[in-house]
């Protein structure tokens, strides 16, 4: 078989044995007697333990394919039948495949890469032409979260006043959901003729996207008390069912100390509204935590980096050419097309394999 770059870091980012060790632990909380008093709680532990069995499995697999390649090789080699060549090199170039694939998923091995995301978009200086630009997103990671086999959910949704959206959030929800999404954290560029702008000029736009893991309500970490926040409430826009705009059950809030703001109307009540507006509080809060102490980290090392949500990840050019271009990693494809239909798996596995590199030097 042809060598394999870095081969040896596969064995570093998996641990058969303790994988098996923690389905052992999860199989022995399912066998409790009281393991389905709490109906949520049992739910996301079945869901854990079937995230680590589909690893195994994975890997499972892909012994087996190496392990039949090998004997295919040895059998080739004792008879000298070169018929079986090609079938063996078809074998070799998907096993490859199989392992970039199953490598990209244990890069995801940060400790809240599992969890659920939250993923809001907010268009830049420049008005509709922007606001639109913030919807193409909007469409764009609902349909890549829809592939991906995702749950979405619009939490927050604010219009545009001749087009586009204003400012819009929702909850992507699955595993390795933020995991995947974190990637997508920065400033969008666009560059096209503005179909806004009767003397069909070229226009810029920006969009800033903020992704942050969905934290659990029982996240020791963060407390938040009653006199830091301030709760108002409104009536709700946009597309919701028949109770949009009748009632003020859409919650927003404020925590006093941050600055952070956060709403959510997709609940038809206002107390369920709230209670996940105070998980999204939660999540932001957290999040800011952990790039505070990224920070203090990078100026510990003596390393320069800018702040994640204010640099531009990536342009989408639709005028003079086509092309797609992700500045951190060089990723780009000429199909602007696909990648507004949802198409964003090659820039994010360069974004994690990027990631990979920078650990490993």
């Amino acid at each position: 078989m042809r060598p394999r770059k870095n081969s040896k870091r596969l064995g570093g980012l998996f641990d058969l044995d303790l994988k098996l060790e923690q389905i052992g632990d999860y199989e022995v909380k399912m066998s409790a007697p009281d393991f389905w008093d709490d109906n949520e709680k049992a739910q996301k532990t079945i869901a854990e333990m079937n995230a680590i069995k589909s690893v195994v499995d994975k890997y499972q697999k892909l012994k087996n394919d190496c392990d039949d390649l090998q004997v295919m090789q040895e059998l080739i080699a004792e008879e000298d039948d070169e018929s079986l060549v090609p079938d063996w090199e078809d074998g070799v170039n998907k096993l490859y495949e199989a392992l970039e694939q199953f490598e990209l998923t244990l890069l995801l091995n940060s400790p809240y890469d599992k969890y659920n995301a939250i993923l809001e978009l907010h268009p830049g200086a420049g008005g509709t032409e922007s606001q639109d630009w913030a919807s193409m997103l909007y469409r764009m990671y609902t349909r890549w979260a829809e592939q991906s086999g995702y749950k979405v959910e619009v939490l927050d949704y604010l219009p545009g006043d001749e087009a586009g959206i204003k400012s819009v959030t929702i909850s992507i929800a699955g595993h390795n959901a933020y995991g995947y999404l974190k990637a997508e954290k920065g400033v969008h560029r666009l560059v096209r003729i503005s179909p806004f702008d009767a003397s069909g000029r070229r226009h810029t736009s920006f969009v800033s996207c903020d992704v942050v893991p969905e934290i659990e309500d029982d996240n020791s970490e963060i407390e938040i008390r009653p006199d830091e926040i301030k709760v108002d409430t409104y009536r709700a826009s946009g597309a919701g069912g028949q109770h949009i705009n009748k009632t003020d059950s859409a919650v927003r809030i404020t925590h006093i100390p941050t600055g952070i703001i956060v709403a959510c109307q997709s609940e038809r009540s206002q107390i369920s509204n709230r209670d996940r507006a105070m998980k999204m509080l939660r999540s932001k809060l957290f999040e800011r935590r952990m790039e505070e102490r990224e920070k203090e980290l990078a100026e510990i090392r003596g390393e320069h980096s800018d702040i994640a949500w204010g640099s531009q990840i990536r342009s989408y050019v639709f005028h003079p050419y086509s092309m797609v271009k992700d500045h951190r990693t060089g990723e780009e494809t000429g199909n602007v097309g696909a990648v507004m239909d949802g198409e964003l798996d090659p820039f994010i596995n360069a974004y994690l394999r990027s990631q990979l590199k920078k650990r490993d030097e």
